[in-house]
């Protein structure tokens, strides 16, 4: 039943992403054609600063709603309060610093932007405990159909400003259209309201826990958008806009497994915390489904990096195509880094994960300060070193948790990193002897990459691909099952 639940969770909520990431991509391929990348670099000078007042905003309460089992209405409503009081605080204080942050980076325009984006706090401050109910519930159906509405909305009107000539206002009001019409879509479809209450007592009990989740986030949040303070004030937003596109698009297939995963692991890494061989086993089904389709993603892109910015982006984009690739080899462990954070999250660990998130973040600080002198492609390969680095770090201390380390966890994922190398190879190959057009060559070679690729794991047999078609029939048969049982 447990798996059966989490196969469909997981099916919704990868629905849910992927449509979502869709629509917004799709919108970002339009306005990149439209807009400069100076355009997105200007609105990307922003992204540490808000990125870190929506941090500030959750609390970690979020984290601390869904881990813990015994939460009831008084507890919902505590971190709902605090949320929206500490949201009204951390707009304010964007409005304060506006000022300095355009005399800072000397761009103007950052004053008025950073006042709009102030608003984009406090509208998902709003609706922050409504989006965590539902998935700790689970409801990912909901979801999908709220993020495909808030992103169509908002890309529409992002398109029609850059049509008119805004530029960049038309991205800063993709972003605050975004959380308006989620927020407000949330309260229309729930039926969940906070109570007129604030227990302390509740607000102890969730801080206890949230609050070390919410400095090692602010620890997470603060070092992947320093890039964003290094690059900007160092290059300018021209060059900002390249490695921004770049990253963006790396995070577009790792931010989906890392979502879809996310979200159904995390409630059931909690429900399960009680027995280490389920929770090992959902450890070892994670890391090998999920590097499963992650290593060819990463790895395919990263050959193909030219002619895929050069067809989707354009020309005009082309610098970013190096980064793009340094950086696929970076997000190779990202499922990885994912499962083992969420996993100590899940025991109740989160001291210790801040722990491990300064001591991760102090490495990458001085790697990213140290390459920064080597431009764009030197802060991409120490994103690299940073992986590498802090991945070994963690699994240091989860291994004793679930006796499930980092020598087992590679071992896992080695068949598809061989298999996944090989096929890069192949494409790369085929793109230096075939001379053709940029779009049939992205399109018929990534065909081939996964061709091939799903073909040699399937006929190899290897773990990671039967126990997805395992998993798959048996959730099938017991539909099925439940079907033949239930009267028509």
């Amino acid at each position: 039943m447990l798996k059966k639940r989490a196969f469909n969770a997981t099916l919704w909520s990868g629905a849910d992403i992927l449509l979502r990431q869709g629509l917004q991509f799709a919108v970002s391929v339009a306005l990149t054609r439209m807009l400069t990348p100076s355009d997105f670099g200007t609105v990307a000078l922003l992204g540490l600063f808000t990125a870190v007042a929506g941090v500030l905003v959750d609390g970690g309460l979020s984290a601390a709603l869904i881990q813990r089992q015994d939460v009831d209405h008084v507890d919902e409503s505590t971190a709902f309060w605090s949320n929206l009081g500490v949201g009204v605080l951390a707009a304010a204080a964007l409005l304060l610093l506006a000022p300095a942050i355009a005399a800072f980076y000397r761009v103007p325009l950052l004053g008025p932007l950073m006042q709009l984006m102030a608003l984009n706090v406090f509208l998902g401050a709003l609706g922050a405990i409504h989006l965590t109910l539902l998935r700790k519930q689970l409801e990912f159906r909901r979801q999908m159909l709220i993020g495909a509405v808030a992103a169509t909305a908002s890309g529409m009107l992002a398109i029609a400003m850059a049509l008119h000539g805004r530029g960049v206002w038309a991205l800063a009001a993709q972003i605050v259209a975004t959380t308006g019409v989620t927020t407000l879509l949330l309260w229309a479809t729930g039926r969940w309201r906070p109570a007129l209450t604030f227990s302390m007592r509740s607000a102890r009990r969730l801080f206890s826990f949230g609050g070390y989740h919410m400095a090692a986030n602010l620890l997470d949040v603060a070092y992947m958008r320093l890039y964003t303070l290094v690059i900007g004030k160092l290059f300018g937003p021209r060059e900002l806009g390249y490695y921004g596109n770049a990253d963006t698009t790396v995070q577009l297939p790792g931010g989906f497994l890392s979502g879809v995963f996310g979200r159904v692991v995390f409630p059931m890494f909690s429900a399960t915390t009680g027995d280490p061989a389920i929770l090992r086993r959902g450890k070892q089904f994670g890391v090998r489904s999920m590097m499963l389709v992650n290593v060819p993603m990463m790895l395919g892109m990263a050959v193909l990096s030219t002619q895929f910015v050069r067809t989707v982006f354009g020309e005009q984009w082309l610098p970013a195509a190096p980064v793009l690739s340094v950086l696929c080899v970076a997000a190779l462990l990202t499922p990885l880094h994912m499962i083992n954070a969420y996993a100590l999250i899940a025991h109740g660990q989160a001291q210790l994960l801040f722990r491990i998130e300064i001591a991760k973040k102090l490495i990458g600080v001085l790697l990213m300060v140290a390459c920064a002198r080597f431009g764009l492609i030197g802060i991409a390969w120490s994103q690299v070193a940073y992986s590498i680095i802090s991945y070994l770090l963690m699994t240091r201390f989860t291994a004793p948790l679930v006796d499930y380390g980092a020598g087992r966890q590679l071992r896992d994922a080695t068949p598809a990193f061989v298999i996944g190398l090989s096929m890069a190879l192949l494409v790369f190959a085929f793109d230096r002897l075939w001379e053709a057009p940029a779009p049939l060559k992205l399109v018929v070679l990534t065909a081939f990459g996964a061709a091939f690729y799903a073909l040699t794991a399937y006929l190899l047999r290897i773990d990671a691909a039967m126990d997805v078609l395992t998993l798959f029939r048996r959730v099938r048969y017991e539909e099925g099952v439940d079907g033949a049982r239930t009267p028509p």
